[in-house]
């Protein structure tokens, strides 16, 4: 069985995420959508917030697992014994930042390949930082979030607006 790790914050998750994940889930047997935690970054949505949203929008793909992990994502990998960590690139500057931790994570699990999956043109521009932005000015989001979701999204993103203005 192939096994793959989409690993991301998915702060909030986006429609291009979700691209990713429907193109990796039709490549491996199996693929664990992995929402990473990290303790020097500050989320809107806390780690199991943003599982279940995953969870939401991704219940009719059958081979999707969603985990959450505090950890490195090579290792975790190795856990699992996935053959693949799925990175999804939106643009070349993605690529770099992408390529170097694909060079570290190959260290730490040699088992394990990178896999690129390149954003359709549709979702290149696309960003958790840009959907929580445009929301919180009041924009509509509804073209940028899986629709199962959006009451969610908007809802935290506007009420975490309204304690900061």
């Amino acid at each position: 069985m192939k096994i793959a790790v989409y690993p991301g914050s998915f702060d909030p998750v986006t429609n291009g995420h979700l691209e990713i994940i429907r193109r990796a889930a039709a490549l491996f047997d199996q693929l664990v959508v992995l929402v990473a935690v990290n303790a020097t970054k500050h989320y809107l949505f806390t780690a199991e917030e943003r599982a279940d949203l995953l969870r939401s929008c991704t219940v009719a793909i059958p081979n999707v697992t969603i985990k959450t992990h505090d950890g490195l994502v090579a290792l975790y990998a190795s856990d699992i014994n996935a053959t693949a960590i799925v990175k999804g690139l939106r643009a070349m500057s993605d690529f770099d930042a992408e390529f170097q931790q694909s060079l570290i994570n190959r260290q730490l699990n040699e088992t394990a390949e990178t896999v690129f999956l390149p954003a359709s043109s549709s979702s290149m521009f696309l960003s958790s930082g840009m959907v929580k932005q445009v929301c919180a000015l009041g924009g509509n989001i509804q073209a940028f979030v899986p629709p199962e979701i959006l009451w969610q999204i908007e809802t935290k993103i506007r009420a975490q607006a309204q304690k900061q203005s």
